[in-house]
């Protein structure tokens, strides 16, 4: 079957994946936690699967097809990381920004120290030497992972990792000498 899948037979196809799916179908649940996730994750998993068949060398077809899916899952879960994108500015200048741990109606203190902390931030990170601040914009107000930062600023991934590692930490210490550690 796994032949005439590979020439291109889209029978051969199905039956492949009837005799799989449960099986990738319980790998995706267990990684990704939810049967909506799992399924969709399964589905491109095997989008990916046929597009490769006929790249598909001899040896163990389930092992190749279930590390698809277990890569898929993580690609899912690495893009379920990915923070929402707010801008600094944002933040900082629009006074109709009230995120929920900060309303108003519920806590004006805490929604105001809540407001004054975005701000220190903004400063801190402006403060920052560009080296850092440009990585710990990126990264941390915009949701750029590790490789959309490398790739933007043309560095390898490797000084993206250290110079957010770097600037967080000149982040916190300024933070903890200012006694306003978020």
């Amino acid at each position: 079957m796994i032949h005439a899948a590979r020439a291109g037979d889209e029978l051969a196809f199905q039956g492949l994946v009837d005799a799989y799916w449960s099986t990738a179908a319980r790998l995706a649940r267990g990684i990704l936690q939810t049967e909506e996730a799992a399924a969709d994750a399964v589905q491109e998993a095997l989008i990916k699967v046929h597009r490769a068949m006929p790249r598909y060398k001899d040896g163990n077809f389930r092992a190749w097809l279930l590390r698809i899916v277990s890569n898929t899952c993580y690609d899912h879960l690495r893009c379920l990381k990915r923070r929402r994108s707010v801008s600094l500015e944002h933040l900082i200048d629009e006074s109709d920004y009230e995120a929920p741990e900060y309303r108003s109606d519920r806590c004006p203190e805490r929604y105001a120290l809540g407001r004054e902390r975005i701000r220190v931030l903004g400063r801190l990170i402006e403060r920052l030497p560009s080296w850092y601040r440009d990585v710990v914009v990126l990264v941390d107000v915009h949701g750029y992972d590790y490789h959309e930062a490398a790739a933007y600023l043309g560095i390898p991934r490797g000084t993206i990792k250290s110079r957010l590692s770097r600037g967080r930490a000149l982040l916190r210490d300024q933070l903890e000498a200012e006694d306003l550690l978020l």
